[in-house]
């Protein structure tokens, strides 16, 4: 009200001084530049946010049912919505309620549905906002949408019945990094301090009662002062399922889709060790749309077959190697598939020469239950079938291509995974103080003696190994049945 008067008068006195002859013209640009920069540090406070985004495809609230693969995560996360839930309970019993909760765990695990559905589960308002929506080139800008959303969750949470809101940031590494990493750009240490203040604001006579919920991947690079206790005062790891995990997600996202044998999903669950939910919900709409391009009413097992394969390396594409390169591909696939079934029996799924993403070829291993431990001959042995295409090239044609590079990085890492599990000869060790020139010669010792044993395996099966890179050559993809029928001739 107060700003129609202001305006009506402006426009008034302007009016005024016009019929008394006076030039209005500098006043008038003034007064818009003045209103201009108003209206633009107004808008710098602003915070876009959603407050209604625990809901799911049927607009009901999402739930905590509705989440697959994170049992021990959620059930953590359930006791800290108690103080929303049962506040009389907490007080009676001394406890003192949880201000913020830290979802830590790699991309697409499900960390912002997990919010959304804590929001469902306590009936409380929910506010979501990105860590990068705070930080903002003008000083105080962000440390002003911090006390906005803040007080936003207040006046929605007393709003309703149980008096409780939830806010929840994602991407927090953005927002609260270790201060004084930012030299010259003080905006950031300003919005964390003020989020820092805000948090300690929360307590449990309030009128209302607000929980944060906090997701990154980086939670090494937060400050000390965020992650104490009283401020996130626990944080909940959201990890990469296992393989019930991935079966209960392809189970979810596979509700509406017509499948031949829903048996399916147990062989897929087991042959995506170390996907995400994300990656699971790509690959099975990945499926569908397969089924869709060849006409079908059902999706059937080879449809999965090759999202997985989609899903994990990329598309088919178009190119069309020489004769002597897509040689030099079956004699190298032909390697890595003779070495890893001469080593462990039964574990080529297939491979294939037909290019997909980056990759001129590949192999697919069979699927196998979760592996969290390796001993120094399971190593070894990933060593040696990362080594075994380009050795298989160097017999073939005395010399090995670039096609392997990829290959020699796995080997490479794989033979630092040795040295600092203490398994090499050089014994337990901290890898940071190993010299560099020393780590350099035990990871090339590792490697030479095991490139020395591929070598020697694939020459005493060089007949076989050449059989199976002319038989790939004429049929491009070779299962683990057909694999198996050349192995037995």
């Amino acid at each position: 009200m107060h700003k129609e008067i202001l305006i009506g008068l402006a426009l008034g006195i302007c009016i005024f001084m016009a019929i008394l002859g006076v030039n209005v013209t500098p006043f008038i640009l003034l007064t818009l530049f003045l209103g201009g920069g108003y209206y633009f540090l107004l808008t710098q406070g602003k915070l876009s946010y959603s407050s209604f985004g625990n809901r799911n495809k049927a607009g009901e609230r999402l739930k905590f049912e509705d989440i697959g693969g994170q049992d021990s995560a959620i059930n953590e996360l359930k006791e800290a919505l108690q103080f929303l839930i049962k506040p009389d309970k907490m007080d009676s019993l001394g406890i003192r309620p949880l201000k913020g909760v830290l979802l830590v765990g790699p991309p697409g695990t499900g960390k912002t549905l997990m919010a959304r559905a804590a929001a469902g589960y306590t009936n409380a308002a929910f506010l979501s906002a990105s860590g990068s929506e705070f930080i903002e080139m003008y000083a105080g800008v962000g440390a002003k949408r911090i006390r906005r959303l803040f007080n936003d969750a207040r006046k929605k949470a007393s709003a309703l019945p149980g008096k409780s809101a939830i806010i929840f940031i994602d991407e927090l590494e953005i927002l609260g990094a270790k201060r004084g990493n930012n030299s010259g750009h003080m905006e950031y240490d300003q919005t964390l301090n003020q989020l820092l203040v805000e948090m300690d604001g929360i307590m449990m006579d309030d009128d209302t009662q607000i929980l944060i919920i906090g997701a990154t991947n980086r939670a090494d690079i937060l400050d000390s002062a965020l992650v104490r206790p009283g401020r996130f005062d626990r944080m909940v790891q959201v990890s990469l399922p296992d393989r019930a995990g991935r079966r209960r997600i392809l189970a979810i996202h596979t509700e509406n889709k017509p499948l031949k044998d829903n048996a399916v999903l147990d062989e897929v669950a087991r042959a995506t060790f170390g996907l995400s939910g994300a990656h699971l919900e790509s690959l099975a709409n990945e499926a569908a749309i397969l089924a869709m391009r060849e006409s079908c009413d059902i999706i059937e097992t080879r449809h999965f077959t090759e999202a997985i394969d989609k899903v994990l390396l990329g598309e088919k594409n178009e190119r069309k190697p020489s004769a002597i390169e897509t040689a030099r591909v079956c004699i190298h696939e032909a390697g890595h598939a003779l070495v890893s079934e001469l080593l462990e029996p039964g574990s080529v799924s297939s491979f294939t020469i037909i290019p997909r993403g980056g990759a001129l070829g590949f192999m697919r291993k069979s699927a196998r239950d979760d592996q969290y431990l390796f001993t120094l001959p399971e190593l070894e042995n990933q060593i040696k079938v990362t080594l075994g295409g380009a050795i298989a090239e160097q017999i073939k044609f005395s010399n090995r291509s670039t096609g392997a590079s990829n290959d020699f990085m796995q080997a490479w890492r794989i033979a630092r995974e040795i040295i600092e599990s203490g398994l090499s000869s050089l014994g337990i060790v901290f890898i940071d103080d190993i010299p560099t020139q020393v780590l350099y010669d035990e990871c090339k010792n590792i490697i030479k003696r095991l490139e020395e044993q591929t070598m020697q395996l694939l020459k005493y099966n060089y007949i076989l190994l050449e059989r199976i890179a002319d038989t790939i050559f004429e049929e491009e993809t070779i299962d683990q049945q057909r694999f198996q029928q050349l192995l037995a001739g």
